[in-house]
């Protein structure tokens, strides 16, 4: 698709969502190396790295026409099945009372629209707000905070900005955050929190978010949040510095029990600088992106997804893609583009102190990611955007399959939200300690995670990457989740800590 492989060469991959967590801090090695800091003002990015028209209309697209362009196609059931989600939320656990917050630059004009087309599609419960839902609606809700001007609408076609700005293509990310964290919790409230600029760390982009998620953990307004951008470490204009001074909502989010996820990334360990902004630079060693390296964020990585997308159980080695094909039996694989590996800013915390038996070492430095989920797009999920300004890129509006690990951090907090409410409304909060403690007995690690043991995150060959291995490794951390079991255990260990 050209639209596609356009964004991906101008290194607008990445990583859909992050979400907050924070902790231990420590000196940048990289000072001393020859890559200096940019001289401009960091530029974060939606977190995605591929997505691909598939069909118009309002009917979703068949395998059959995935399989076609070489990719199978999650959908809501297919992906609750696949993740063992289907036990509880067929107890009408699925995340009454609880409430998601997505924070995402822009928003999109036609979130509402195309909320009620995903849920009518797929039999999903319609939440109070969508579209042509009627006065004195009752049951979950969707709603928007806007923080100032949020319009969606591309720049005119002599504008001679930088394009980092691009208003646009942050649509796409809330549709992708929107429709799947409502896809794993489905009775659960989301609150979507838009920002007016992506643009200028230390002057308003990342700062715009933090100010907002302090806004919303303050009055208390749920009790996940889910975010969509990304930055590598070493991209920050005034080193370790300027990144410790954004993590206040990350503290206020575990003082106030408040559970956040950050997607790691779409480069795998080759991260860029956003300066030349037409031609960013590659930063020539493993690097992790922030916030999903910080001890206070659950970092998500990402996989391919090798489960049969039609009912989301088994293994199917024969569909496309030629990752599936290659990995006969196996139910996952490690994705090539997911970020991972060892923090330059940040020191191991405790809770990575102990791993499941055949782990990667750890070290001295804060390893990323904790856990995983689906992220190539090849192995995607369908999303429905019918957003004028994104169709004025692409010259379609429909069904979309999209990759990303952003794609993993909704579904996450879409979990947590099934969790807190099975926990009678009492949120878990802050979840590492907890993630880890029940990894590290070998009869909870094998009942709650899918360990994840082939792939490699090398995504560029001149930047050394990470093999998936037993236990915990920097592609896809722990591995993923089976939700019925590990939420249970969730439950019980943060209950008695």
């Amino acid at each position: 698709m050209k639209w596609a492989s356009k964004w991906r060469g101008s290194h607008v991959s990445g990583t859909l969502l992050f979400c907050l967590v924070l902790s231990i801090g420590g000196s940048a090695p990289w000072s001393g190396a020859t890559l200096q800091a940019p001289v401009h003002p960091i530029v974060f990015h939606p977190t995605f790295s591929d997505i691909q028209f598939v069909s118009g209309g309002t009917t979703p697209p068949s395998q059959t026409q995935c399989n076609a362009i070489g990719r199978r196609c999650f959908n809501p059931t297919a992906e609750q099945n696949s993740y063992n989600l289907t036990p509880l939320l067929a107890e009408d656990h699925q995340g009454q009372g609880q409430t998601i917050i997505i924070v995402d630059s822009f928003g999109s004009e036609t979130v509402r629209h195309d909320l009620m087309v995903f849920n009518n599609a797929f039999g999903l419960p319609h939440l109070c707000g969508e579209e042509n839902t009627p006065t004195g609606c009752s049951g979950p809700t969707f709603s928007e905070l806007q923080q100032g001007n949020t319009s969606t609408n591309p720049p005119p076609p002599q504008s001679k900005g930088t394009g980092q700005e691009n208003r646009s293509i942050w649509a796409i990310e809330v549709s992708l955050d929107v429709e799947w964290a409502h896809s794993m919790a489905p009775m659960a409230n989301i609150l979507l929190v838009t920002t007016p600029t992506a643009e200028t760390l230390g002057v308003q982009g990342f700062p715009d978010f933090f100010k907002a998620e302090q806004d919303v953990i303050n009055a208390h307004l749920g009790s996940v949040i889910s975010q969509s951008f990304a930055s590598a470490e070493e991209a920050f204009n005034q080193g370790t510095a300027a990144l410790q001074n954004l993590r206040g909502a990350f503290e206020l989010a575990r003082a106030n029990h408040v559970t956040v996820f950050g997607s790691s990334g779409d480069f795998g360990t080759a991260n860029i600088l956003k300066t030349p902004v037409k031609n960013p630079t590659v930063i020539p060693f493993p690097t992790v992106e922030w916030p999903a390296s910080d001890p206070l964020v659950t970092g998500v990585g990402g996989t391919y997804e090798c489960a049969n997308a039609t009912t989301g159980l088994g293994v199917d080695s024969a569909s496309p893609p030629a990752t599936c094909q290659a990995n006969p039996g196996g139910r996952e694989v490690g994705w090539i583009d997911a970020g991972g590996g060892f923090s330059h800013v940040f020191t191991r915390p405790s809770f990575q102190d102990v791993l499941p038996a055949g782990s990667t070492p750890i070290g001295a430095r804060r390893g990323v990611p904790d856990i995983s989920i689906q992220a190539s797009s090849r192995t995607g999920v369908l999303i429905y955007i019918t957003n004028p300004g994104y169709s004025t890129n692409v010259n379609d509006t429909g069904w979309y399959v999209i990759g990303g690990t952003s794609s993993g951090s909704p579904q996450w907090a879409g979990l947590i939200a099934v969790a807190n409410e099975l926990n009678g409304g009492k949120p878990l909060g802050y979840i590492n300690p907890a993630l880890y403690a029940i990894a590290s007995d070998p009869t909870s690690y094998a009942r709650d995670f899918y360990d994840v043991t082939t792939g490699n995150n090398q995504a560029n060959p001149a930047v050394p990457g990470y093999p998936a291995t037993t236990g915990w490794d920097p592609v896809t951390g722990l591995g993923t989740p089976n939700a019925a079991n590990l939420i249970l255990d969730l439950i019980a260990y943060v209950n008695s800590h």
